[in-house]
């Protein structure tokens, strides 16, 4: 039985013409009002079509779009035949916007790809066919367009229909369909052209309205994210949803991910209505018969086996300016739980054109990457071929909350399972009261030549003297120890500085003030740095101008960087990001030396005293 709505995208090359394809097919359906069918007849007077129509302008509404002739934003369009109703997206076929594309493939069953065919299958088809098998649909259409324009030649059809098959044969999909179309002269879209003997099959529409994209299989069990804990008064606590698979019944029991606790289902509303069951897709507000912890981020389950763990792996699609490395930090959103994440390997790329798994060591924009990804915390997750809503995530840059990449869970990770956490009796506040100070580490950042080192030195013998007990870690110094193995590329730089963040979090707990003489010149590593060692990190910025660090250069390293036999050299040929709002600054070159040390003991002065 096919599903009543279908939910489908439009994407391909830039120019194919999937926003015209769309524009025809609404007008010859006769599925516009009065008023837009004559706003659109009276727009496509100006236009690139001598007056003829243009069907495009239906769904390029933004001004840019009009003026370039392309699609840039997603554009929604809801319609209704006497056999179907229809969601449709029309994406962008621009490698710019493949952001863009992405997120109109996350909502559809079935995707429309539209492939010119004077061109054939270009890169951009490729890859908006990899997006759609990886967002999970499993329903294609591919519109051969343009027809008109070969003359509606057979032997081009069936060359590009070997070459659609060549590339589909790599991925699980559940139907596949190969259409000839001319969008501008509306053959084969809502009804059968009769210029194209050779082709026996459907037109577009018809095809739409009578394929079946539901989901077949397996039944699972019963699994909702909480979105919302409801708490109106203090005789009402329900918890707040939309089931993501199976159905619930009251008096059934669930469980609580990931605490584990269970309760029975006394009470299932759906808006202001009671109900007995429910079912995948409603939302609902479900209230248990006992008081146990629950808060958004956790998932109610029956009969359904979830994953509880911090590490899985994952294939993604970069959609940052920035290159992905390993290493780097993020927020990890899934099902409508948010905690930190690392995405601590990238295995592979995917080669667009072959499929090919490519073994790099950075990611860059509209790339897609097989990864493991670590979180911060356990969390309830499930294959993405199992659940779309807990096997589906985006990574969410934690500086400026732009979203880099989307992605779906492949499998769990076992690396750590069987690891727990073990407090000890003896504990921080026990070591700091015996050593009578706060642990506190005292991070020092600034250019080479600065004189961090130099007064990090001064510092801890200045502490000592106050009886302090204290360990300072110096850049060059662990590098040629714990961090030999490192070199000086942009993933090793970010392990350098975690590696030192978890080694000077672990002498906090042992009571000890730390200080740290690092350029470590990226905003991104310092707020790592932070996240791990937590509130007890004093961002000491040691603000030496350049010019100074350069006179002062004893290793003659800005000789060489600026010679040319030095590269990423911070200030020269790499930049230096200055700290946003460092608790302490000081200029060596504006003040002694004890002067320098007594400007940072002042900022320290809440951390000296007694424990």
């Amino acid at each position: 039985m096919k599903d009543e709505l279908l939910k489908f995208i439009t994407c391909g090359s830039v120019d194919d013409g999937k926003s015209t394809l769309i524009g025809h097919m609404l007008y010859d359906a006769k599925l516009l009002f009065a008023d837009q069918k004559k706003a659109l007849e009276l727009d496509s007077k100006v236009g690139s079509r001598d007056g003829n129509i243009d069907y495009s302008l239906l769904l390029d509404g933004l001004m840019a779009e009009r003026e370039q002739g392309i699609t840039i934003d997603v554009a929604y369009r809801y319609f209704t035949t006497e056999n179907r109703s229809f969601i449709v997206a029309d994406t962008p076929g621009h490698e710019e916007y493949t952001r863009n594309m992405a997120v109109g493939a996350s909502f559809a069953s079935l995707a429309v790809i539209l492939v010119d065919a004077s061109q054939g299958v270009l890169v951009q088809t490729r890859r908006h066919s990899r997006i759609c098998s990886l967002m999970g649909i499993k329903h294609f259409v591919f519109a051969v367009n343009k027809m008109d324009l070969v003359h509606y030649d057979q032997q081009r059809f069936e060359k590009i229909q070997k070459d659609i098959r060549i590339l589909m044969a790599e991925f699980d999909y559940k139907s596949m369909k190969m259409i000839p179309v001319s969008a501008t002269e509306g053959d084969n879209i809502t009804k059968y052209s009769p210029k194209m003997p050779w082709y026996d099959g459907e037109a577009l529409l018809t095809y739409l309205e009578n394929v079946d994209v539901s989901e077949k299989g397996e039944e699972k069990g019963f699994s909702m994210p909480v979105q919302r804990v409801c708490r109106p008064n203090h005789n009402f606590r329900g918890f707040q949803g939309q089931i993501s698979s199976g159905s619930i019944a009251v008096g059934d029991t669930v469980t609580v991910l990931p605490s584990g606790e269970k309760a029975r289902v006394s009470n299932i509303l759906e808006t202001d209505r009671e109900v007995e069951e429910s079912f995948k897709g409603h939302a609902v507000t479900i209230q248990l018969d006992t008081e146990i912890d629950v808060s958004r981020g956790c998932v109610l389950k029956k009969d359904y086996e979830l994953y509880t763990g911090s590490a899985f792996t994952a294939s993604i699609l970069w959609m940052d300016d920035s290159s992905l490395v390993a290493g780097r930090n993020f927020w990890l959103k899934l099902g409508t739980q948010q905690v930190p994440a690392t995405v601590m390997r990238i295995k592979y790329k995917t080669d667009v054109n072959t499929g090919a798994e490519v073994y790099v060591d950075n990611i860059y924009k509209n790339e897609i990457a097989f990864c493991e990804v670590s979180v911060g915390s356990k969390i309830v997750f499930d294959k993405f071929a199992n659940n779309r809503e807990l096997g589906s995530l985006i990574l969410i840059d934690r500086i400026t909350n732009m979203t880099s990449a989307c992605g779906v869970v492949v499998r769990p990770l076992d690396r750590g399972r069987s690891l727990t956490w073990h407090n000890m009796d003896i504990t921080r506040e026990l070591r700091e009261q015996r050593l009578n100070q706060k642990a506190v580490t005292i991070w020092m950042t600034g250019l080479s030549g600065a004189g961090k080192s130099t007064l990090a030195n001064e510092l801890e013998k200045r502490l000592f003297a106050l009886g302090k007990q204290t360990m300072l870690l110096d850049g060059d110094n662990v590098r040629m120890g714990l961090n030999k193995n490192l070199g000086f590329e942009e993933k090793d730089r970010i392990e350098n500085i975690r590696r030192i963040a978890e080694v000077s979090k672990l002498m906090n707990d042992a009571g000890l003030i730390v200080l740290t003489s690092f350029i470590s010149p990226f905003r991104q590593d310092r707020r790592n740095a932070k996240d791990i060692i937590g509130e007890r990190f004093v961002e000491v910025y040691v603000s030496t101008p350049i010019e100074e660090c350069e006179r002062r250069d004893v290793k003659g390293l800005y000789k060489e960087a600026r010679a040319g036999k030095i590269s990423n050299f911070t200030g020269v040929s790499s930049p230096y990001e200055v700290p946003e709002s460092p608790d302490i600054v000081v200029d060596t070159s504006a003040h002694s030396l004890e002067e320098c040390v007594d400007i940072v003991l002042k900022g320290l002065g809440p951390y000296l005293q007694e424990a």
